[in-house]
């Protein structure tokens, strides 16, 4: 499960999550526009909380490089929605940091950290196979957010969510369409 932490000055999330697959396979997920569409969204579900609203991505691009540009457009609840920004560090399969800014939470633009840390794993699991090899701490720091308390806090439990399909993704291929509720 993904763990959340919203700094003491009020600007930023930290989150961070294991994930059973080596840096490379994480960082491959969370840059290839094909992946990332599979990955990230909920669709819609007798099960989904009532605040829930499912959205899925339509079309990512990525121009990987330092200066390159990267986007998601979607569905959001019926509503058409556009996320993108510009990469600024690119160090693969360790760091990558980017701008971005979604049309649909107003009209600033935050900063996104995915830091990348190897890990060994040895007997992950009590039961059936053990998983050995290296797996990847993840950390995700998404900052800018002084002055917009409310999207914090949705930006705070998003970050939660979307790393557990991310890693969901990548250790059993559960995609959008096949995840069941949250």
């Amino acid at each position: 499960m993904a763990t959340a932490t919203i700094t003491s000055d009020q600007d930023a999330i930290v989150a961070e999550i294991f994930i059973a697959a080596p840096p490379a396979r994480v960082f491959e997920a969370i840059t290839d526009p094909r992946q990332r569409a599979q990955w990230w969204g909920i669709g819609d579900s007798p099960s989904l909380p009532p605040k829930v609203v499912p959205f899925r991505v339509t079309e990512a691009k990525s121009d990987l490089r330092v200066g390159g540009k990267w986007s998601n457009d979607g569905i959001r609840g019926g509503v058409p929605f556009r996320l993108e920004g510009e990469y600024l560090e690119i160090d693969p399969p360790r760091l990558l940091v980017l701008t971005r800014v979604a049309d649909f939470v107003g009209d600033f633009e935050t900063i996104v950290r995915w830091e990348l840390e190897p890990r060994e794993v040895h007997g992950l699991y009590t039961h059936g196979a053990h998983k050995m090899g290296t797996g990847t701490l993840l950390r995700v720091r998404h900052s800018g957010f002084g002055g917009h308390s409310e999207q914090m806090k949705s930006h705070y439990d998003g970050w939660c969510v979307s790393l557990g399909w991310l890693r969901d993704f990548i250790e059993h291929d559960v995609t959008v369409d096949r995840r069941q509720g949250m």
